[in-house]
């Protein structure tokens, strides 16, 4: 009857589904206790069902009843009484059987006395990454709220994800709507939906499968969401080892076997939460489109078609779906699939701090003195925006600021990668005792042959697109699977198929650290002239592939920049980074023992600077010259952001290059600017499209008559319907933008982040065409825009009329001397709007 009852209540409009609640909370038949408002308040429809079983079993067919009297459903009411009588007849059974508080109630709670304590013992402890090689720390000791946002970032899916860190969600304003993780399936004020399936995103590192086990743990222990009766976690990494065929009960049982006998329960009279983790994980093909439909938990198929039907609600339809990914593997669902998208935003600049004072509960000192250092360098501390970030930083400060005698604490990037890899050997060494050395050089020596094998793996996964990999993967690279489960560079999971034998997942600590890996690998082949092992990576001359020994480290560069910038999402932008960063001479020497030093490196240094700086002079994106900035950083030269304060302070005419590292500087400000014009510096039409980004970081941004191109228009875009931008005015006027310019820009003006109130477009050349799609924004009930200009344009009568429309929403609506044939178009606008009836719009009609 729990299935019935449900479909009933999906048949209640908000308000009676809230009367019904409330009528829950009163009592409405002798001898049944009202439901405490506490339990009922944010409950979904499945979670009122599931409350009224545990308080009425049978009887919750008679007050359901009781309540469509009070609320004038007849038509429900009759509805149940002919499914109840349906029930019934279909089981010569049913006279005698007393509902889910009979056998298989107490089924239920057996299994659900089990899988509590098995959960809480699984997720209780954390290694924060480390693999099988440090102690357990209890989770709860650790563990820092992360700021999740209901809704996401559109158009970071083909960006690099250290990008995404500098130019999405770092600075979380009053206007986002943070949800608890706890909260995940709870509605937010003003919602009237029922949120059963969540999709939440996050970068690599940032926090997504932390989240998970904070929230099946605090379930196993009794912190929260005490509604839910049996919890499923099936992370992808493992899912990928599943072969053949499983119902499935038969898959839950396979990931969860103290659910033995679940198939004797009828499920559908439980509230059942899935976590599927890791969908970037995934090498599951997830057909959508062409896998067959399953209703049945017991029928057996491809783990495949189970997922598919599970996400699209063929299968347990009434079951709660909560999916992890990382951006750019999100798309893999269809968005439709989803009653709620969520954000993991990392951490804010208040709980990088606390994760610190965490980190080190029992050494203040030593706490304030690595969150210090970590500010005083800008590339480190955007960093930390990862909660995995944070870790690597304290692990190694942890080892370094209490010794003087350790040397120079690292400030670059490549220089903590560095460090963080140090520290692994001497781990292991402890932990497993098989040697004494203590030196770093011969600790690395000891463990050469296994790390540069690891940089292979990295380098190979990395060209195709792998973060997860399985023991035949290790062994192409001639990786001994057990001293790999041994090693602190790897993570090691461990599931048991159903042939009996254990299966082992492999994955770098972090994305970045298999990059970083990548590089070291590249370098090392590079200095052993192992051509064949990047050779097809990096682009060659005809003439360089028959004499390989012959480049010199500057060419290696070259072509490793050349490549990087090709690149249209960035995907090898921190690789570049640490390749050139291990190029240093101060890098190298603390790797000696793995790394082959490649000599003074000094020139070849001075060539590449040289050589980057060059590169600002082409038509690379503002995200590319950014990371070319911070490949100037890894190299230790600031000069450009000097040379571009300089040129400020001076009045002189900016150059591009110089124009990028100021609009790096702007977007890493502390400080939201008021207004940015970019007509206001002193330089050419391509310096002012590399001072475009700087839209995501002002309240008002004047950016007329500086000849915006379409790549232009899409990062102003982006930047409106970005969660964290503080973007209220723009001022788009004289761009000759046309109709096709405005389209992004309409887009913008439709998504719930879009913030802007005031937009000039006037002086654009838009024609009736350009408008329409303009109106449909306005008719939003997302856009917030209030002041609209659209003077000396070129609207005819077409684009006139759905304009009236529009007028509603708009506070006022600028025309000017606008072409219309037969009357001008603020009269016809007037004549328009007061046929419409609309008070509100104000026109201007007068020359702007």
């Amino acid at each position: 009857m729990a299935e019935l009852i449900l479909e009933i209540l999906w048949d209640l409009k908000k308000e009676d589904f809230e009367t019904f609640k409330c009528y829950l909370n009163e009592g409405v038949l002798e001898g049944c206790r009202p439901i405490p408002w506490g339990r009922l308040e944010d409950q979904s429809r499945p979670g009122v069902v599931t409350l009224m079983k545990d308080y009425y079993g049978d009887k919750r067919v008679n007050i359901t009843q009781e309540i469509l009297k009070k609320i004038s459903r007849n038509d429900l009411i009759e509805r149940l009484e002919n499914g109840q009588s349906r029930s019934k007849a279909a089981s010569p059974l049913s006279s005698s059987h007393q509902g889910p508080d009979t056998g298989n109630e107490k089924l239920a709670q057996r299994i659900k006395e089990k899988q509590k304590p098995r959960l809480e013992d699984k997720y209780k402890d954390t290694t924060e990454g480390f693999g099988n090689s440090v102690e357990f720390t209890p989770l709860n000791n650790i563990y820092t709220e992360l700021y999740v946002i209901d809704g996401d970032y559109k158009g970071v899916n083909n960006e690099h994800e250290v990008w995404q860190i500098e130019t999405v969600s770092r600075k979380q304003r009053k206007e986002d709507t943070p949800i608890k993780c706890n909260n995940i399936f709870k509605r937010l004020p003003g919602q009237d939906i029922t949120i059963r399936k969540v999709l939440t995103k996050g970068i690599a590192g940032i926090g997504k499968t932390i989240s998970v086990q904070k929230f099946v743990l605090d379930w196993a222990t009794g912190e929260a969401n005490q509604d839910v009766d049996f919890m499923f976690v099936l992370p992808f990494r493992e899912l990928n080892l599943i072969k053949g065929e499983y119902s499935l009960l038969g898959l839950l049982q396979e990931f969860h076997p103290e659910t033995e006998g679940i198939e004797d329960i009828k499920l559908d009279d439980y509230t059942l939460v899935f976590i599927l983790d890791g969908l970037d994980e995934s090498r599951l093909p997830l057909d959508f489109q062409r896998n067959k439909r399953l209703s049945d938990v017991k029928k057996t198929s491809s783990v495949d078609v189970l997922l598919t039907n599970l996400i699209k609600g063929n299968l347990l339809p009434c079951a709660l779906l909560w999916i992890t990914s990382r951006p750019a593997a999100a798309n893999q669902i269809p968005p439709k699939s989803f009653h709620r998208l969520t954000e993991i935003q990392g951490f804010s600049d208040q709980q990088k701090e606390e994760y610190f004072k965490k980190r080190f509960r029992d050494q203040a000192d030593l706490a304030e003195k690595g969150f210090t250092h970590v500010k005083t360098s800008r590339s480190l501390y955007i960093m930390c925006y990862i909660p995995l970030f944070c870790w690597i930083s304290a692990s190694v400060l942890e080892t370094m600021l209490d010794r003087p005698d350790i040397g120079e604490i690292p400030k670059t990037l490549t220089g903590m990668y560095t460090d963080f890899l140090l520290i692994q050997p001497n781990i292991k060494n402890e932990k497993y005792g098989n040697r004494n050395e203590t030196e770093t050089k011969k600790i690395l020596e000891s463990d050469k042959e296994s790390l540069l094998k690891l940089g292979q793996l990295a380098f190979q996964q990395l060209e195709k697109g792998n973060v997860v990999f399985y023991e035949e993967d290790l062994r192409e690279c001639g990786i001994d699977v057990t001293e790999a489960s041994r090693s602190g560079v790897c993570t090691v999971i461990f599931k048991q198929e159903s042939v009996g034998c254990k299966k082992k997942v492999f994955s770098f600590v972090h994305l970045s650290f298999q990059e970083y890996l990548a590089a070291l690998h590249v370098l090392d082949s590079f200095t052993h002239n192992k051509f064949d092992a990047w050779g097809s990576f990096l682009p060659s001359e005809p003439s360089e592939l028959s004499e390989p020994s012959e480049l010199s480290l500057h060419d290696l560069h070259k072509k490793a920049i050349v490549k990087a910038l090709k690149s249209e999402n960035g995907h090898l932008d921190l690789f570049l980074r640490f390749l050139l960063g291990l190029s240093l001479d101060s890098n190298q020497s603390l790797l000696q023992g793995l790394l082959k030093q490649t000599g003074s490196n000094s020139e070849s240094i001075r060539k590449t600077v040289k050589y980057i700086k060059r590169c600002f002079e082409g038509r690379s994106s503002p995200e590319r010259c950014i990371n070319l900035l911070h490949c100037l950083s890894e190299l230790n030269d600031d000069s450009l952001e000097k040379e571009a304060q300089q040129y400020l302070s001076s009045g002189k005419k900016i150059s591009p290059a110089h124009c990028s590292a100021l609009a790096y500087m702007l977007l890493n400000s502390e400080k939201v600017l008021d207004e940015f014009d970019v007509n206001k510096y002193n330089t050419s039409s391509d310096g002012r499209s590399r001072l475009i980004p700087v839209v995501k970081h002002c309240r008002k941004a004047v950016l007329s008559g500086c000849d915006l191109t379409g790549e232009s228009c899409e990062i102003v875009a982006s930047a409106l319907q970005s969660v964290s931008s503080p973007l209220r005015d723009l001022d788009l006027s004289s761009n000759n933008l046309g109709d096709s310019g405005v389209e992004p820009l309409c887009a913008a003006l439709k998504s719930p982040n879009c913030k802007l109130q005031t937009l000039d477009l006037s002086r654009n050349n838009l024609g009736d065409s350009g408008v329409e799609p303009l109106c449909a924004a306005l008719k939003s009930p997302n856009c917030k825009l209030q002041t609209l200009d659209l003077s000396t344009n070129n609207l005819g009568d077409s684009g006139v009329e759905p304009l009236c429309a529009a007028l509603s929403k708009l506070h006022t609506l600028s025309m000017g001397p606008s072409v219309s044939n037969g009357e001008s178009t603020p009269q016809q606008l007037r004549k328009t709007n007061r046929l419409h009836g609309s008070n509100r719009g104000a026109i201007q009609a007068g020359a702007v």
